[in-house]
């Protein structure tokens, strides 16, 4: 089971001896871990023994899990970085999750847990096994779309979620604040917008992603390719930056397959959901390109993702740069 859905079921861990926490998210095992008394790694709860994986050694576990504390106090104890611990005491763990002290608990923490060992499937059947592995794409959004309606009683549609991956990235650490940031934002509004979105999230890299996407859109190519110089310097991947250019004119592109039927380009813009104060702008850049290079944008944007997905060896930035040489000119 992952995470999150866990998570959504359920608001206390049930009674069970032994938990394993597999996968590279820590945002997600802290969560788990807060519905433990004393397992927090800022709770400093003697009710808890915490032990980092390559000082842990089995028999002291073990001794500690088994005893039976004079006050009927569950005991915890808790294998953080556990991967080279299961490693190098599989059977022994396997022989306790056998019979385990049903008064106690044991967490470990690990980054991988094979489904198909035997140690994993016998974990499985007396305890938990929670994968709190990183969120992309589709999940990443419904996780944000969860949690504001779930957490802060918020709406928030499909495209904003994306927008706002976009923007900050996809840790959900770094998301639950953002969005914290834009429930404090609407106050007792119902429903966050992607114009709520713009004001708040991304800090002065929203402002240089959004100058480049409209130097772009205007035909300026030498300020857009300034802005991705300073984007790629303060550390973002050029496949982030394909991102926000693919969010902003797929919809340039959507717009020319609509006008392409009703003949209305304005109202094809809004109806692909360009923000109403850069219809214009918009409008006056489909134009400019024509209709023919207009209608390749939507392939110029799925060839560009997948020759950095490792169909070309070219430079990823450099890529970048001439997809919006592509993209500004009408040639």
């Amino acid at each position: 089971m992952h995470a999150t859905e866990f998570l959504a079921k359920n608001s206390t861990l049930p009674e069970v001896p032994v938990l394993v926490l597999y996968g590279t998210e820590r945002f997600l095992k802290m969560e788990i871990l807060s519905l433990i008394p004393g397992a927090a790694e800022d709770d400093d709860s003697a009710e808890v023994t915490r032990v980092n994986g390559k000082d842990a050694e089995l028999r002291t576990v073990c001794d500690e899990l088994l005893t039976v504390s004079m006050f009927g106090d569950q005991r915890i104890v808790m294998i953080d970085e556990a991967d080279e611990f299961v490693t190098k005491n599989r059977p022994g763990l396997e022989k306790y999750v056998e019979k385990p002290a049903r008064t106690s608990l044991l967490i470990l923490d690990v980054k991988s847990w094979p489904k198909n060992t035997k140690l994993a499937k016998a974990t499985a059947k007396v305890g938990l096994n929670i994968e709190c592995g990183e969120l992309k794409g589709a999940a990443l959004a419904q996780w944000l779309i969860r949690t504001a309606k779930e957490e802060h009683q918020k709406k928030l549609d499909h495209t904003t979620a994306q927008l706002i991956v976009q923007l900050a990235g996809d840790s959900l650490g770094l998301l639950q604040q953002e969005l914290n940031k834009l429930v404090s934002l609407v106050g007792d509004v119902e429903t966050i917008t992607q114009e709520d979105v713009t004001r708040v999230v991304g800090g002065w890299r929203l402002e240089t992603t959004w100058t480049m996407l409209d130097a772009i859109r205007d035909g300026q190519v030498g300020m857009a390719l300034e802005c991705l110089d300073k984007l790629i310097l303060a550390g973002d991947a050029p496949q982030k930056v394909l991102g926000g250019l693919t969010f902003t004119f797929r919809k340039f592109a959507e717009a020319t397959e609509y006008a392409r039927q009703t003949r209305d380009l304005t109202g094809a813009l809004k109806s692909a959901g360009v923000f109403p104060n850069a219809v214009g702008a918009a409008e006056g850049y489909l134009k400019r390109i024509g209709f023919e290079k207009a209608s390749r944008i939507f392939q110029m944007l799925v060839e560009a993702d997948a020759n950095m997905k490792g169909g070309s060896r070219v430079d990823p930035k450099l890529q970048l740069e001439a997809l919006f040489v592509q993209l500004a000119t009408k040639a």
